[in-house]
């Protein structure tokens, strides 16, 4: 009988993750494997929940839903601003991230998904939130623990 991968194992994997239509969006088999530990919340929980009980060598392809990967899309994330409020030497295009740092001083990521004239949206959705996600993996290694 084999030896299971279970929370607090550290783990290896080579995975590739595709969008419902098919479209992939990250893969390790290009490169090293993947390692995490189980039950520690580095990896999302869908993703975690399909690791919890594989056997090394195992593969095994799994649909994660938005709660249980990047969470719901937050429209309350979107926000409308003026071009004068980014940097003066900036030019704003659609599909450029940028870093914004709020009043307590977090980093967060934002997309700008329009430019209207002197207003600028900027999206803090992560890009793959409220997105049904699918993996395809394969336990390479249980590590340890």
């Amino acid at each position: 009988m084999g030896v299971n991968a279970k929370s607090g194992d550290k783990v290896k994997v080579h995975y590739t993750g595709t969008l419902e239509d098919g479209t992939p969006f990250d893969s390790s088999r290009d490169g090293d494997p993947v390692e995490f530990t189980l039950g520690t919340g580095e990896v999302i929980a869908g993703f975690e929940k399909a690791v919890d009980g594989m056997a090394v060598g195992d593969s095994k392809t799994v649909s994660v839903p938005p709660e249980d990967g990047y969470g719901p899309r937050d429209e309350g994330q979107v926000v409308v601003i003026d071009r004068t409020e980014l940097p003066a030497e900036l030019e704003p295009e659609v599909g450029m991230i940028l870093e914004a740092s709020s009043d307590d001083g977090v980093i967060a990521h934002v997309l700008i998904t329009a430019v209207a004239g002197d207003k600028v949206t900027l999206d803090a959705n992560h890009e793959l939130a409220g997105k049904t996600l699918s993996y395809e993996i394969t336990l390479v290694e249980i590590v340890g623990n």
